[in-house]
């Protein structure tokens, strides 16, 4: 089979009730942009009776292909496996609960063609609890763009539009899948966004609480690292090391200031301890960011991948 201009990736989990209008409203939007397309359904473990009604709509629509998992593995889990089955030049992926509209499709393809290479939703009037949902994301939306750079006003908006080439290489964990634009950008890809419809929640109810918050935070630390560090980690543990090393010199000399200045004893102040621990915490340091930079070698070299990436080459004309 020859591959599709566009793949479309949902992930499903526990949807039974919206499967059906979804696809209904889907395959029209689709149709309509007279493109080659293919669909990919990720059940994630759904035990409402999800799969059976997938494979239903797989059996009347050639172009749906359902890829299930044995257990809930989550939605980046979900979403990576769409991407890694997915053969069109260009991915988009939504939610199948109907909060994302199809129809806005045709607008990030669009703007891709304006020369971008990832195009990020933004539910700007979005339909969901004004407190729980929507100022906790606003502040995790502000944070994340302060750390990394890439500022979009809206990461956890699951429709999005990626050249392939954008994704080359992406391997995504945890609850990462929010944080996708950002390892594109890494490897200097073009990324904007632009407003899309957002509907009230029909089906079902949500799966996401505020323990979000805490898992955001954390991975937002670990595509921090990843984005800066990676390829230096030495950097990162190195620095900690000097850092505690100088704390460590300063308080050595400042505990034979007190001694000898002015007969203070040295088992009178907690000096002589924080000496020999910030001394031992420098030193690991220096020791995890060698170790680290040993890894991160052997990493690249076992990979056999590049610390670079090309855009093109042109060649020296003849």
């Amino acid at each position: 089979m020859s591959a599709p201009y566009l793949t479309v990736v949902t992930p499903v989990f526990n949807e039974r009730d919206s499967l059906a209008p979804f696809f209904a409203r889907l395959l029209p939007c689709l149709q309509a942009l007279e493109k080659p397309f293919e669909i990919i359904a990720v059940n994630d473990g759904s035990s409402d009776g999800s799969q059976a009604i997938l494979e239903e709509h797989a059996a009347r629509i050639p172009e749906l292909t359902v890829v299930s998992f044995r257990r809930n593995f989550g939605q980046t889990a979900a979403l990576m496996a769409g991407i890694d089955h997915a053969r069109g030049e260009v991915i988009v992926t939504l939610d199948s609960d109907l909060q994302n509209d199809p129809a806005d499709i045709g607008a990030l393809l669009k703007t891709l063609d304006e020369g971008f290479d990832v195009v990020s939703g933004w539910r700007k009037a979005r339909k969901d609890a004004a407190i729980r949902r929507n100022l906790v994301s606003r502040v995790a939306n502000r944070l994340i763009s302060q750390v990394t750079g890439v500022h979009l006003h809206d990461y956890g908006c699951t429709l999005k539009a990626y050249r392939r080439e954008a994704l080359a290489g992406a391997r995504l964990y945890g609850e990462m899948h929010r944080f996708i634009p950002i390892y594109a950008a890494q490897i200097g890809a073009r990324v904007t966004e632009i407003p899309v419809t957002h509907h009230a929640r029909q089906f079902g109810q949500s799966k996401y609480g505020l323990e979000r918050i805490f898992k955001v935070i954390l991975d937002l630390m670990v595509v921090s690292f990843l984005s800066r560090f990676f390829a230096r980690p030495m950097y990162v543990f190195g620095g900690f090391g000097l850092c505690s090393l100088l704390i460590s010199a300063v308080c050595f000399v400042w505990m034979l200031v007190l001694k000898l200045g002015w007969g203070v004893s040295m088992i009178l102040t907690p000096l002589p301890v924080l000496v020999g621990l910030t001394f031992l915490a420098g030193v690991m340091g220096l020791l995890m960011g060698l170790l680290a930079e040993v890894l991160v070698r052997t990493y690249f070299e076992s990979q056999d991948r590049k610390s670079y990436v090309i855009a093109r080459v042109v060649p020296p004309r003849a």
